[in-house]
């Protein structure tokens, strides 16, 4: 896959829990619901970015969740738009063909690029463990907050 260019559709497990995080103005972001977002602490070590292939993940960013809702900011705005984020304990359900089995269940779960699930931490954003697979779609307990293990 590649990175998100709308919306995914989403599942739940149980409730989902969400939080309201800042946007980082820095550059003009697009976030599309489904799409995971962190902390970079090379461009804001408060305000949270969406993750993209491009962004290069590092052991000191920070995976906050998945994006709610769509939402777009530009370049130079006010850093005072908000967007609704997934967070722990919520278990999200994703399309995916990479994980058709049970077999990897409890693994750390990732994002390669913006749309892609991926079990390779380097340079990737860590988002929870994978909870279940069920009807092609890919369940993810949230561990967000979680500091990215990345080394890459």
């Amino acid at each position: 896959m590649a990175d998100l260019t709308a919306d995914a559709p989403l599942r739940f497990k149980g409730e989902a829990k969400t939080e309201f995080f800042l946007i980082d103005t820095a550059a003009s972001r697009t976030f599309y619901r489904g799409q995971p977002v962190m902390i970079d602490q090379d461009v804001d070590a408060d305000n949270i970015v969406q993750y993209v292939d491009s962004v290069h993940c590092v052991a000191t960013d920070i995976g906050i969740g998945i994006a709610a809702e769509g939402k777009s900011v530009v370049s130079g705005d006010p850093e005072t738009t908000c967007i609704e984020v997934y967070v722990a304990p919520t278990i999200v359900g994703f399309k995916s063909t990479i994980f058709t089995t049970n077999l990897s269940l409890g693994s750390v779960i990732c994002f390669s690029d913006s749309g892609t699930l991926s079990l390779t931490t380097t340079d990737n954003v860590q988002v929870g463990t994978l909870f279940k697979v069920e009807d092609g779609y890919c369940y993810v307990k949230l561990t967000t907050p979680q500091v990215c293990i990345s080394t890459g």
